[in-house]
């Protein structure tokens, strides 16, 4: 059965050659390339594809609030990721917003085949780099109180982490790589789903959640 993948990358060059690459391979079809969040949700949408093949770090909408989109709009698109390894603090992120699989950028064509079809038959795949990553990403966080979090959505909880260690909207926006504007609007929903009216409530709740160190 033939794989209908989207992919999404803001690197033209990367974009380009995963097309030429995917479309090499047999029982891979690449029916829609985004160079933003943006693009790739509009084109799940267009093409209901069996997998997203999503890099983290895109302007406009990135890999994490992309893939908790597609997930909870698309539920029958699974997601795989592309990282760096600059990009160990999404990773979590990622994982929580409903990635299926994790590959890096060099990962060569069988592995990303791999990837994609262990993903569309709803089977989790993280190469071995990747997989150390997680685990000291995860058992290097505090524990969280889910209760406390419950309704906020992965990226939420991520801005909220952040706002707990000091950084401003900018700050934010600088390190998730998204617009000033989208952390705006994620500090504006977390307010409202928190009851916070200002961003000393939100580090004292960030405490009080076991997000904050």
């Amino acid at each position: 059965m033939t794989l209908r993948v989207v992919l999404a990358d803001d690197q033209a060059v990367v974009r380009e050659g995963l097309v030429t690459l995917l479309g090499l391979l047999p029982g891979i079809e690449v029916v829609g390339a985004a160079a933003d969040g943006v693009q790739a949700l509009d084109l799940v949408a267009e093409h209901q594809p069996d997998v997203l093949l999503v890099d983290l770090r895109m302007p406009n909408r990135d890999g994490v609030e992309t893939t908790e989109l597609v997930r909870a709009q698309h539920p029958k698109t699974e997601v795989v990721v592309l990282t760096t390894y600059a990009d160990d603090d999404s990773l979590l992120s990622a994982l929580k917003a409903g990635a299926r699989g994790f590959l890096t950028k060099d990962a060569d064509a069988d592995a990303i085949v791999r990837a994609l079809r262990s993903a569309a038959a709803g089977q989790s795949t993280v190469d071995g780099a990747l997989q150390q990553r997680l685990v000291a990403a995860a058992t290097s966080r505090a524990p969280v109180r889910t209760k406390e979090l419950e309704g906020l959505t992965a990226r939420e909880v991520e801005v909220l982490r952040l706002i707990a260690a000091g950084l401003s909207n900018t700050e934010i926006a600088r390190t998730l790589v998204v617009s000033e504007a989208t952390v705006k609007t994620h500090v504006n929903h977390l307010f409202a789903k928190a009851g916070l009216r200002d961003r000393a409530q939100a580090v004292a709740f960030a405490y009080r959640a076991g997000i904050a160190e």
